[in-house]
């Protein structure tokens, strides 16, 4: 007779055994090898930055390395944002991964009450928990492997550097990507202090990782809206500690200096800004007068429009609503509220999951650029009780309304892709009839008293950067224009900018298109003197004029 007791020991002790773990292999670090067309000298790139106003239809001539050329100028146009607040609509809000090593709930303590010190005994730095950095710089050595143009610029000029003597102070999203630029601008001789622009896209692992080597950082995931504003003061405010250049996503960086320290502000050599909401804020300053410091508008370079902005959000999009609601696309009704290049690439990746894309636009060429690409361009109004998922993508502010809102079918999904957290109109869902109840990290419910749901996701902040991740390569060739920008900056003789707004050149653009190209094992072809005399143009580049759309 068998044991029945016997064979359930027996089947107890088999599935107790453990099994050896495999063993990792590290596989070695390479860095890119970049062409010798695409090799350019720090001592040149001074030379090559030398841009003219946008905001102006005005054309100076600009004199480059080889040769002279002409840029014009050209406005952005963005929508207005909400200054609602004692100094500005914080941005909280444009780079990287806001997925953490450990949940910020894990400790409920502000880092605000808490005495840490770095194994070099500073304390110059307010983080969730400085224990969190090995963590942090393993994050920190993955981006590197995905970064290599930025590797390779930090390899190549920190012999010269560059930045020797500056001083910068940043607000951007402290996340992997983003450290990988920090230290990069350190290596080439620069001092940083940091804070985010965004309440909940910093990784708490990376800030403990920078505040470790040194970098004064002052983030972490889940801040107040005084939090926010403190930090950035830490930052802006230290006795002994001037800065001379900003490095600003969205803008409240700038703003707030402008508003709070003139005197330090009139003082800075130069400002990077890299949002849309940023730039239009600069315009803004530049066209009444008030801006009296260079700034560099990265947002409207190339290399930041056509990848940050395009392909970058065709990816994240998709992660960004998976992770938070598991929804399936095929054959949802979704609506994407702007067509420009963040616009496109969220309904490019929706699309090709057999969504059904609707777009909304105020901009007839995007528009007829949307019908092109096969979207019906309608209303919201004309959707809004069909559609299963609201993405915006605009700038502005209440492009989705609490009457709208209202009219949404159960089960609907809203979020934000624009930089600012004004495009939702999530005040007015704050209101005693409607009650919020939060399934999740970034996702609540927002119940209406017939009992209908909506999710609204990151309470209308940025969805990719406050609820997932954003692809490493991608942010590389921000990051490589943003460090290019203050070099030029910090380095320009004086008198060659004004105090005004000013576009990277082509050459700029094409220069660290090229850094990046080694990664995909490509071959540029090259003119002979025949085809380039043929064309009137320098073998060299820039291959395309400033007024070229791609």
């Amino acid at each position: 007779m068998s044991d029945p007791a016997g064979e359930a020991k027996l089947e107890v002790k088999q599935a107790s055994k453990e099994v050896k773990e495999s063993e990792n292999v590290a596989e070695k670090y390479s860095a890119m090898t970049v062409s010798k067309n695409s090799e350019m000298n720090m001592g040149e790139l001074s030379s090559a930055f030398s841009a003219v106003p946008t905001h102006k239809p005005v054309k100076k001539q600009i004199q480059f390395v080889e040769d002279k050329q002409e840029f014009s100028r050209f406005p952005t146009k963005t929508g207005r944002r909400s200054l609602s607040r004692s100094i500005s609509q914080s941005s909280t809000d444009s780079y990287s991964s806001a997925a953490s090593y450990t949940d910020s709930s894990d400790d409920e303590t502000s880092p605000r009450d808490k005495t840490q010190v770095n194994t070099k005994g500073s304390s110059d730095f307010c983080v969730k928990n400085i224990k969190q950095a090995e963590f942090g710089r393993r994050e920190i050595e993955i981006a590197e492997q995905d970064m290599s143009a930025l590797i390779s610029l930090r390899k190549r000029a920190q012999s010269e550097k560059p930045l020797a003597g500056a001083k910068i102070v940043g607000c951007t999203h402290i996340t992997a990507q983003t450290a990988v630029l920090i230290e990069t601008l350190v290596a080439l001789g620069a001092q940083c202090r940091w804070t985010a622009c965004n309440i909940y896209s910093t990784q708490n692992e990376v800030a403990a990782a920078l505040s470790e080597t040194g970098v004064a950082v002052f983030a972490w995931k889940g801040e107040s809206e005084d939090d926010f504003w403190w930090c950035i003061d830490r930052c802006v405010n230290n006795e002994g500690w001037q800065p001379n250049m900003i490095l600003d996503d969205g803008g409240d960086l700038t703003h707030w200096m402008y508003k709070k320290y003139p005197n330090v502000f009139k003082k800075i050599r130069g400002i990077v800004e890299e949002s849309v909401t940023g730039v239009h804020r600069l315009y803004q300053l530049s066209k009444a007068g008030k801006l009296c410091v260079p700034a560099m508008n990265v947002n409207d370079s190339v290399t930041k429009q056509k990848f940050d902005n395009l392909y970058c959000c065709r990816e994240s999009i998709l992660d960004g609503l998976k992770r938070t609601t598991d929804v399936m696309f095929g054959g949802k009704q979704v609506v994407v509220c702007g067509y420009g290049e963040v616009g496109k690439g969220c309904c490019a990746a929706l699309k090709a999951l057999g969504a059904i894309v609707y777009v909304t636009e105020i901009d007839p060429i995007c528009a007829l650029q949307a019908c092109m690409d096969g979207f019906r361009v309608v209303k919201l109004n004309e959707v809004i009780r069909q559609v299963d998922v609201i993405i915006t993508c605009t700038g502005n502010k209440n492009v989705v309304t609490r009457d709208q809102l209202d009219r949404m079918k159960n089960g609907s999904i809203v979020c934000n892709m624009g930089h600012s957290n004004t495009e939702i109109d999530v005040a007015s869902l704050r209101t005693p009839e409607l009650t919020w109840e939060r399934v999740r990290s970034q996702v609540d419910h927002v119940i209406w008293p017939d009992g209908k749901r909506v999710i609204l996701l990151a309470e209308g902040r940025l969805l990719n950067l406050s609820c997932s991740t954003v692809p490493t390569f991608v942010l590389s060739i921000t990051a490589t224009t943003q460090a290019l920008a203050l070099i030029e900056l910090y380095n320009a003789p004086e008198g060659r900018y004004k105090q005004d707004v000013y576009l990277l050149p082509k050459k700029m653009d094409e220069y660290v298109a090229s850094l990046h190209l080694a990664t995909f094992d490509a071959h540029l072809t090259e003119l002979s003197d025949e085809q380039a005399k043929y064309l009137g143009l320098n073998k060299n580049g820039p291959f395309k004029p400033n007024y070229y759309r791609y």
